[in-house]
């Protein structure tokens, strides 16, 4: 069966290197599935869940901004900010979480609604895919 090269690199950090079955990505139109052959494209992520199949092993994340590149066998994400699931901070997001929720609560006046939107965004998101990668919310 034919495979992916995933090459998932951050600025400070190497997220995955793999041969893999399929990726799942948050685009800027919504989430996009790449499986081998897929059609070239180059496009911008956006925050969110993704995940990488290999296998029957499923690798959850969370991801903020950044490109992938894909070709019919390579998909190259390079992400702003990425966590493989296992790697959050579980009291840090669940904080994070809580402040977002917060800020989303005062006045409009007192506040930069859409920053706290996308940090709760970011904040569910860490919390989604720490769940899905086995660990469990506290």
């Amino acid at each position: 069966m034919a495979k992916l090269h995933l090459e998932f690199v951050t600025p400070e950090r190497r997220i995955a290197h793999d041969e893999v079955d399929e990726v799942q990505l948050p685009l800027a139109d919504g989430y996009a599935g790449i499986l081998p052959g897929h059609a070239p494209m180059l496009a911008a992520i956006r925050t969110g869940q993704m995940y990488y199949r290999k296998g029957g092993e499923t690798h959850y994340g969370f991801v903020s901004g950044g490109f992938v590149e894909v070709t019919a066998d390579r998909v190259s994400v390079l992400a702003r900010i990425a966590e493989r699931g296992e790697d959050i901070d579980l009291e840090r997001a669940e904080a994070a979480k809580r402040r977002a929720q917060e800020r989303m609560g005062k006045p409009v006046m007192e506040i930069d609604a859409e920053r706290a939107r996308i940090a709760l965004l970011r904040a569910i998101s860490r919390l989604d895919a720490a769940s899905r990668s086995g660990r469990l919310r506290r």
